[in-house]
């Protein structure tokens, strides 16, 4: 038994000085590799894909040049043993893995396998020998084409300073690093420099009544419970004798005034954070609050449209100590004026270096937005031979039609064809010939034999198509292209629901928001429909 230029008992002892030991998982893992090279044409060159992070990685580079650090081998976390080599530019290769329906005929390596055996219970050297004998007759061969987006070569992204631990990343992965965003696996890292928890605050304070003649470093709210809820003083604002009593019923004894207390250049007055903090998140169709208030600043729709909220940095933001930023649910449709969210800085003043990291998340743009929807030329074809027979009568059309106005799109064309293949293809090409830019199908999405909708879809050149979706009701609802002109399909269900999956897509392809599979799939969470008997949709939890 040979793998590669060396012998099975050569590897044995290469395994045991590069692993630690001669781990079966290697041993079987060379074999893979030497069965995998045998298969491929010469003169080629080839990149790796392994299946596992255990054990198999380690045969790729002991044989190959293929590794991890050189970027000719991905790890992919599928638990599977297998391994792919494939033409590095084209993506054509070969697949080996280990076939479970062969393992019977070697006992002590489906043991192994399989975990059937206690490892302190494993023959060892009989493991070893059936690796040996067994040769190739372990394993599964096939062809393979990789995805394009596996291909692609990454270029090295330009590095930059992370601010919270003042290490270098790859300036793509955003403001501050990836371990800086919550995917450290260090319980705690030491932050090089002042540790800002234990800065001495620099202001002091003064009891109420010496506070006569003085201004308020700060806002101080007064809350009537039940009633109202506002700044009773303002920052900046003259304290007066009159107002010892007022103070002292808020429960104030004591007084942060601006005489006297100088915060220098370690830290930043909340006002002064929640303004720079406004400015930057608000963006295209969000404006902020010119003034802090009790240290905050809202955020308001300027125009009608879908809100759109950064989430992932907007996660990364709120990980910064002592700032925050909360906001109505994303992709929801928004008046001009809407209230959107607030921002602040959580202590009065805000250490400086945290003020920093705060600003350095929120330098890569802003988090939120609204896009205006785009006034869409519609187009809606009815598939169902009985609808078309006039066996029954269509509501769709009207429906589709309430949904598309109500955007402020209008429909140009509708059409009725029975359940046929060629002449859903014909429906959909008269609709591209009438201009439309977005087309709704309907009823022909289902699990019926007779349902050839998609069929027609591809035949008319539909592209980037994405079936079934975590929503219910609507779970069959169909998304795609023709050219420049988007399509949805909707299964039969919008003719019951008053609500259904169409009206959590529509919004978003008229704001021209790209729908990918990753994001739908985050979709399941919260998108299962009541059904209660007064609708208060878009104010209830579906879609959110």
């Amino acid at each position: 038994m040979k793998i590669g230029p060396h012998s099975f008992e050569e590897f044995v002892s290469i395994v045991k000085s590069f692993h630690g030991y001669a781990a079966p998982g290697v041993l079987i893992g060379g074999i893979m590799v030497d069965l995998a090279l045998k298969n491929l044409p010469e003169g080629e060159f080839f990149d790796a894909v392994c299946e596992t992070p255990k054990c198999l990685p380690d045969a790729i580079q002991l044989l190959t040049l293929n590794t991890i650090g050189n970027g000719w081998l991905k790890v992919l976390h599928f638990g599977r043993y297998a391994l792919s080599f494939y033409e590095k530019y084209h993506g054509a290769g070969v697949r080996v893995f280990i076939d479970p329906k062969k393992l019977d005929s070697w006992p002590e390596v489906k043991n192994w396998f399989f975990k059937l055996t206690p490892k302190r219970e494993q023959d060892s050297k009989l493991l070893q020998d059936q690796i040996r004998d067994a040769g190739y007759s372990l394993y599964g061969l096939e062809n393979v084409q990789l995805q394009p987006r596996f291909i692609k070569q990454k270029k090295r992204a330009a590095f930059t300073v992370c601010p919270i631990c003042a290490e270098a990343y790859p300036r793509d992965d955003g403001g501050i690093c990836r371990a800086c965003q919550g995917e450290s696996p260090y319980l705690r890292t030491e932050e090089p420099g002042r540790n800002t928890v234990d800065m001495p605050f620099p202001f002091k304070t003064v009891p109420v009544e010496q506070a006569v003649g003085r201004r308020t470093l700060h806002d101080m709210t007064l809350i009537v419970p039940g009633k109202s809820k506002g700044p009773a003083f303002k920052h900046g604002q003259t304290i007066t004798v009159g107002d010892i009593c007022r103070l002292q019923q808020m429960g104030r004894y004591h007084l942060y005034v601006e005489e006297g207390n100088s915060s220098g250049p370690d830290w930043v007055h909340e006002d002064e954070a929640a303004a720079a903090f406004g400015h930057a998140i608000a963006g295209e169709g969000v404006s902020c609050t010119e003034s802090p208030s009790e240290g905050k600043v809202s955020f308001n729709a300027t125009r009608d449209g879908l809100f759109m909220v950064d989430t992932h940095r907007l996660e990364i933001f709120n990980l910064v100590p002592g700032v925050m930023c909360a906001t109505r649910h994303g992709l929801t449709l928004v008046n001009s004026g809407a209230l959107l969210g607030g921002s602040r800085a959580i202590p009065l003043l805000l250490p400086r270096a945290d003020f920093n990291k705060a600003m350095a998340v929120l330098n890569d743009g802003p988090l939120l937005s609204v896009r205006p929807l785009r006034q869409a030329r519609a187009g809606i074809l009815v598939t169902g031979t009985e609808v078309f027979q006039g066996l029954i009568k269509d509501r769709f059309v009207p429906i589709a039609t309430d949904k598309v106005e109500k955007l402020g799109s209008r429909v140009v064309k509708s059409l009725i064809v029975p359940d046929d293949r060629t002449e859903i293809r014909n429906g959909l090409r008269a609709l591209l010939d009438a201009g439309v830019d977005l087309i709704i199908t309907t009823a022909g999405l289902s699990v019926d034999p007779d349902d050839v909708t998609r069929q027609g879809l591809l035949d008319a050149g539909a592209e980037d198509m994405l079936y079934g979706v975590p929503v219910l009701p609507g779970t069959m609802t169909l998304i795609a292209r023709i050219g420049g002109t988007q399509v949805i399909g909707v299964p039969a269900c919008a003719l019951y629901f008053k609500v259904t999956s169409l009206d959590l897509f529509l919004p978003r392809l008229l704001a021209g928001v790209k729908i990918k599979r990753a994001d739908v799939a985050r979709m399941g969470n919260g998108a299962f429909c009541l059904g209660c008997k007064t609708c208060t949709f878009p104010k209830c939890p579906f879609g959110k």
